[in-house]
């Protein structure tokens, strides 16, 4: 976080500074800036606590969430509503990405009316301290007021989560305000009181991990410091099941393109359609799905795993700290992440090619080993490697056009149409679908050109001698045209996705 958004927060989020507090009371002694502050105060935790830890009185924590709600309140109505919260968000220079404005409505409106009102604002703010105070105390394991980086270490590996002391310096500076290496109850309070969700342990790692860490990427650039969390493995398990799940979905459309790519006849929707139903009924649309579900989970880790050992390699090389990778080293390892997560599982996508583009007699669809088998003996190994290059050739231009059409949709929303205003999700939902889609259809030839080289027998009369044949014969023989076969069902899919 910048000094400059930290002054906005000082400035509008806690307006009473606790050194310049009025009269002298019974418990000046421990009104002091900065510092460790223990609070020895017997009896459950309640507010009483909440403004021991933060030398705050009654009055001037009034001061305080009243200044906040007038903050958020800038037109002077006497309630917010969710554009206000969401203004209010963007002014203390909090990103889009987790502002959280809708949830943090929802939290606040208790009677559902769809805005808030001052008690209600109010009665957040007491659960909320409340909720970090009690979660603070918990990490605070030898109670003296103030969070060290070896208990923080110790609450996120006691949560399963594994954090390496690069990372845990960042987590620390970043919520330590006075950079004196300690994490006091305000500096706390200050980082997690607008997080309307759950304050646990994962629930924040992962709330800064979005604050300090937010992926710029899409497609086989992987989302920075997925590694580090503790659920890696949960979010490869939901990473599979929602790919599966999508893939499943979008099986038809993967099925038609597939067909009308590898016809080097004229190809068209309906008529590509009719031959499919013809074939194999409603299932006939999912043939082949079953391997593409299974190339997902480990097509994944893979890539995951990859691509971690790529990004420290380019970080040592180029002498920099691991955040400091950039945009340029998180393609370069993204891509070369997924050009091995291609290669590893390519031969399950090509017996997929083969079972979907496979001339039924009656209807019957080949048994998986078999076709596998008589690959394997009627062509040999490195059959299964067919149309290999042209689909690692696609990896980094895809990602690279994604990646900066991406960008430029959001700076383009953001200066024209949202006037300099943070893009939302539908905005960013679009820019991204117009993104891939843009990607999808500049590298589409060579997909065409791969799915031809799968699906061709090596011992057949018409077989291709390589990538460069596929390319003049269907240029001589079809045209530009037929390097975009089955465009439309591939840009519906992407759509999907």
């Amino acid at each position: 976080m910048s000094g400059a958004t930290k002054a906005v927060e000082e400035r509008i989020l806690f307006p009473a500074k606790m050194e310049e507090a009025a009269p002298a009371s019974d418990g000046e002694q421990w009104r002091r800036p900065g510092g460790c502050n223990p609070v020895k105060k017997p009896g459950p935790v309640s507010m009483d606590h909440v403004l021991l830890a933060l030398r705050e009185t009654k009055e001037e924590r009034e001061v305080r969430i009243r200044s906040l709600f007038n903050f958020f309140d800038a037109a002077g109505v006497g309630h917010l509503d969710y554009v206000q919260i969401e203004a209010g968000l963007s002014a203390l220079c909090i990103p889009a990405e987790y502002k959280y404005a809708r949830d943090l409505l929802k939290v606040c409106d208790a009677n559902r009316d769809g805005r808030v009102d001052y008690q209600e604002f109010r009665r957040y703010l007491d659960d909320k301290e409340l909720e970090l105070y009690r979660i603070f105390q918990a990490i605070d394991v030898e109670h003296n007021g103030c969070i060290l980086p070896e208990e923080l270490w110790d609450a996120l590996i006691k949560a399963g989560i594994e954090i390496d002391d690069e990372e845990l310096v960042r987590f620390v500076e970043h919520v330590d305000k006075d950079n004196n290496g300690i994490i006091t109850f305000e500096e706390w309070r200050d980082f997690l009181l607008l997080y309307p969700h759950e304050a646990t342990i994962e629930n924040i790692y992962q709330y800064w991990e979005k604050v300090c860490l937010v992926d710029i990427g899409e497609q086989a650039v992987i989302p920075e410091g997925i590694s580090k969390h503790v659920n890696a493995s949960k979010y490869l398990i939901a990473g599979g099941l929602a790919g599966a799940a999508s893939r499943t979905v979008t099986a038809p459309l993967d099925r038609l393109k597939v067909v009308l790519q590898v016809r080097t006849t004229q190809a068209r929707i309906m008529p590509a359609i009719k031959d499919i139903w013809r074939d194999g009924r409603f299932l006939g649309f999912f043939r082949g799905n079953g391997l593409n579900v299974m190339k997902v989970a480990p097509e994944s880790a893979i890539k995951f795993y990859t691509f971690e050992m790529l990004k420290d390699f380019i970080v040592t090389a180029k002498g920099e700290e691991k955040s400091d990778i950039g945009a340029s080293g998180r393609l370069i390892a993204g891509g070369l992440a997924g050009a091995v997560a291609q290669t590893a599982i390519y031969p399950l996508d090509l017996v997929k090619t083969r079972l979907q583009t496979y001339a039924c007699e009656g209807g019957k669809v080949p048994n998986l080993a078999t076709l596998t088998k008589d690959i394997w003996v009627h062509e040999g190994p490195r059959a299964f490697y067919k149309g290999l290059i042209p689909s690692l050739l696609g990896i980094i231009p895809y990602a690279g056009i994604d990646l900066s059409a991406y960008e430029t949709l959001k700076d383009m929303s953001r200066t024209y149409i949202l006037k300099d205003s943070e893009p939302g999700p539908l905005v960013q939902l679009g820019c991204g679908t117009i993104s891939g889609a843009l990607g999808a259809t500049c590298v589409y030839p060579l997909q065409v050109i791969r799915t031809r080289m799968q699906a061709q027998h090596t011992n057949s009369s018409s077989a291709y001698n390589g990538m460069s044949d596929v390319f003049w014969k269907t240029l001589r023989n079809e045209g530009f045209s037929g390097f975009y076969k089955g465009i439309i069902p591939n840009l519906l899919k992407c759509s999907a996705h």
